[in-house]
């Protein structure tokens, strides 16, 4: 049976500390006289998961070449929430719901670093579709530091029903485009809110922008056309957070 792996310090740690029951194997680099490595190693002993020692080279090809920092764990990986939860999440998450859409985001490490936003910002769930985007992979895990296994990821099989049962569950949605004069920073962000942004070549499909309540840009000075998916995702994350007081 094949698993997913976590791979560097971060992503172990998070395995460890939020999810071990899953956590099927984990290697420690022999040799290695790292603090980080040795409290890791211990913490696993202590939630009944023997380590084993490999060589550098062995972790080398575990991972493809990956930056390992000296371990890895074999991960028998939940699967995502779906998008018939939404109505349920909604409701747990209450008056101040703060969700994240990304439409298309195909490359791993955006989608780590905006999953790696989300938990900072208290997100109730991250909403993607289940085609047409990149999955869970160990290089998201590891872009995420630890925070791909702490967000609820909603993979909707059809992301224009899942805004809608979004909407129907009082969620005002909130699309981030670049061809709109409305500032971003103008829009009230105090209620059950959606930020929803799109891929990082062609943007925020059709059906997605028309589902939205509101579009609006980040304003820039410069002379670059867009902003990166995850800062951007930063940057509206947190105003959401200020107008909010937190």
């Amino acid at each position: 049976m094949s698993h997913d792996l976590l791979i560097g310090i971060h992503a172990v740690e998070a395995g460890l500390n939020y999810d071990a029951g899953n956590i099927v194997e984990l290697y420690v680099e022999s040799g290695a006289h790292n603090a980080r490595l040795k409290e890791l190693s211990d913490r696993a002993r202590d939630l009944g998961i023997k380590p084993h020692a490999r060589d550098r080279a062995a972790l080398d090809r575990m991972t493809g070449g990956a930056r390992h920092q000296g371990v890895v764990a074999r991960y028998n990986a939940p699967p995502p929430r779906s998008d018939a939860e939404l109505p349920k999440i909604v409701e747990e998450a209450g008056a101040s719901a703060l969700f994240l859409v990304l439409d298309g985001v195909t490359d791993p490490h955006n989608l780590g670093a905006c999953l790696r936003s989300a938990e900072a910002a208290g997100v109730a769930a991250v909403i993607v579709p289940k085609d047409r985007a990149v999955g869970v992979t160990p290089t998201v895990r590891r872009a995420s530091a630890g925070a791909a296994d702490r967000v609820p990821l909603v993979a909707a099989t059809n992301l224009a029903r899942a805004l809608k049962a979004l909407k129907d569950a009082g969620v005002w949605l909130v699309g981030l485009v670049g061809d709109i004069d409305t500032s971003f920073y103008s829009i009230d962000l105090k209620g059950p809110i959606a930020i929803v942004l799109g891929s990082e070549g062609e943007g925020m499909r059709r059906l997605t922008r028309e589902a939205c309540d509101f579009v609006a840009k980040i304003p820039m000075r410069g002379g670059v056309e867009s902003l990166n998916v995850s800062v951007a995702t930063g940057i509206a994350l947190f105003e959401t957070l200020r107008q909010r007081g937190v």
